[in-house]
């Protein structure tokens, strides 16, 4: 049998063997002197049948044996008739957000210098302009510069080539 008490200092909940009622011990969480009482305390939980037949066929372990686990939760899941309202809702977007563009997917447009050359001719500059222009500087969230290798076929050769990765809402 054990006896199942309170620290008279800290709360903790302590449980000992019968054998040691009127014994002075420490207490493992505060360290002072305590007295165990004669008889519990607290009354201990009674064990559910599907307990009692597991005890009656394997010895109890340390954790079973614990005053903490003979503390029975009865906890219920609430059943509706009809579909539970959600518990999280996503937050509206406000209207200044709106307002600069927030409710746009963010974009990416990559340009290659090699893609811009027509008739010999370089346009990066130009094409990029005007990519830029058509989005909208408002839109324009990053431009980030990328370095690239491709093989140019009039040459035979891997060339180093350079273009942009332009970040935009839209």
């Amino acid at each position: 049998m054990e006896i199942i008490f309170d620290c008279p200092h800290c709360g903790q909940e302590l449980s000992v063997d019968s054998a040691g009622a009127g014994q002075e011990i420490k207490c493992p969480t505060c360290a002072e002197t305590i007295t165990i009482p004669p008889e519990s305390t607290k009354a201990a939980p009674t064990p559910a049948p599907e307990e009692k037949e597991q005890s009656s066929f394997a010895a109890p372990s340390a954790i079973q044996s614990s005053a903490a686990a003979k503390v029975q939760l009865h906890l219920k899941v609430p059943v509706h008739a009809t579909p539970a309202a959600s518990l999280i809702k996503k937050s509206a977007v406000p209207l200044d957000a709106i307002a600069k563009g927030a409710d746009k997917k963010i974009r990416i447009r990559t340009m290659r210098h090699d893609k811009c050359i027509e008739s010999g001719h370089d346009k990066f500059d130009e094409m990029v302009s005007k990519v830029l222009q058509d989005i909208g500087e408002p839109n324009v969230v990053s431009v980030h510069p990328i370095n690239y290798e491709h093989f140019d076929v009039q040459t035979q050769k891997v060339m180093n080539d350079y273009g942009l990765v332009i970040v935009y809402r839209g």
